[in-house]
């Protein structure tokens, strides 16, 4: 994997998201007690997680069928059990925000 600068520091707000392709994939970063990133796209139909997904606590919502994700693990939290987005490390360093894809 490598690290890849997706965003200045203050760019991200506390309780956002935002979304970035990386190495060609849509990776969605939270701001929320930290930072973490998961891929950016529900598993269900393909909906985008960031920035139009709500997060509260640990959860973001998808904004089209209202699956829920955890943030920091990437599993979903609904009736469904197994399904869980690929989670990528996150470095914030005095140039920006990098995740490790």
């Amino acid at each position: 994997m490598t690290w890849t600068k997706v965003a200045e520091k203050g760019d991200i707000q506390s309780g956002s998201s935002k979304e970035f392709e990386v190495e060609g994939k849509k990776i969605a970063v939270f701001n929320q007690d930290g930072f973490h990133a998961l891929d950016g796209i529900c598993q269900h139909q393909d909906g985008s997680l960031a920035p139009k997904g709500k997060i509260e606590g640990d959860i973001v919502e998808c904004p089209l069928h209202f699956w829920h994700y955890n943030i920091k693990t990437g599993e979903l939290m609904d009736y469904l059990k197994g399904i869980k987005l690929k989670k990528y490390d996150v470095d914030v360093r005095d140039d920006g925000i990098y995740v490790d894809a």
